[in-house]
């Protein structure tokens, strides 16, 4: 076996090696997300919602205010 040959079988060897360790690996799941990255997606929804919960706390706040200053207004006006 010259040096070509060598060559060309390495490659052969290091490229079918690469297909069975991907193919084994789908089934047994390694390319599933970690843990790890599960609980920050629940951390994260989690702050999500509270998030969300403030926001409508903060509109309320707003357009009380803007319907109680509309009323002042109104009532200032009649006066």
């Amino acid at each position: 076996m010259n040096g070509q040959e060598f060559v060309i079988v390495v490659l052969l060897l290091v490229f079918a090696f690469s297909l069975a360790k991907r193919r084994v690996g789908f089934r047994h799941g390694w390319d599933r997300a970690p843990v790890e990255d599960n609980q920050e997606t629940l951390r994260l929804r989690e702050e999500v919602r509270e998030l969300k919960e403030r926001i409508q706390v903060l509109e309320r706040i707003t357009v009380d205010k803007e319907n109680s200053l509309a009323k002042e207004i109104e009532s200032l006006r009649s006066h």
